[in-house]
């Protein structure tokens, strides 16, 4: 195991590069539109390629991320929606903990389902507080998580929930307005914590056009993520 892409994300953010990540599903992308979807991805010049998804079958996440290792040398990061979405061909994997949600299920429980799949894995393992903002949809996340988003206009208790994740430990802090937002992360909100957190924050979820990519950077991200408006091929 090694920390190369932690490393990597950690000296861009000292320096103010930014990272643009896009987000597959292996359940909205078959293994055979792989190549194609390499060439768009490699148009954005995006550095990350993200996997995961809510209703990923067992299996389903191990082959598409092989499928992609063939025909890309961009690093790949697993993004699971839960614990048995792994795959030891992957670069790395964002153990993600729901910080803002009170379900065991997902600050503590998953995680220990994960760990017969991780603990002889040469994954890089990155410890990640996993914050839900509201977006204005009822996203798959929250159906799954069974856990109610943070708002917007909560501004202090977004900051708190950050700190508190750095404060355990967290090595990264993910804001997501959730799959298909109306509303992204707020220019305003992604400001406010980036300056209250040490490490590197992470802005997705309803962002739809460059400029919108540009605003969530210039406000502070260190890496966008961008799902759905890659797959409806807005970008």
């Amino acid at each position: 195991m090694t920390n190369a892409i932690l490393t990597h994300i950690q000296k861009a953010s000292k320096k103010g590069e930014k990272i643009l990540a896009v987000l597959l599903d292996p359940d909205k992308s078959s293994v055979q539109e792989i190549p194609s979807i390499l060439k768009r991805i490699e148009k954005l010049n995006a550095h990350f390629i993200f996997v995961g998804g809510s209703f990923v079958e067992n299996g389903t996440t191990d082959l598409f991320v092989k499928k992609l290792k063939n025909y890309t040398e961009i690093p790949i990061v697993l993004f699971p929606g839960d614990y048995s979405q792994v795959s030891n061909s992957a670069d790395a994997l964002l153990f993600l903990s729901l910080l803002s949600g009170r379900n065991p299920e997902y600050l503590i429980e998953q995680q220990i389902k994960a760990v017969p799949y991780l603990i002889n894995s040469s994954l890089e393992i990155i410890p990640t507080g996993y914050i839900l903002i509201d977006g204005g949809t009822h996203s798959s996340v929250l159906k799954i998580s069974n856990t109610t988003p943070i708002s917007q206009k909560n501004t202090e208790l977004v900051i708190a929930t950050a700190v508190a994740g750095m404060y355990k430990g967290k090595q990264l802090i993910y804001l997501e307005a959730g799959s298909g937002a109306k509303n992204p992360v707020n220019s305003t909100l992604i400001k406010k914590v980036k300056h209250q957190i040490s490490i590197p924050l992470i802005v997705g979820g309803g962002i739809k056009s460059i400029q919108q990519i540009k605003m969530a950077f210039n406000s502070g991200a260190d890496i966008v993520v961008v799902g759905n408006a890659f797959e409806d091929n807005l970008l």
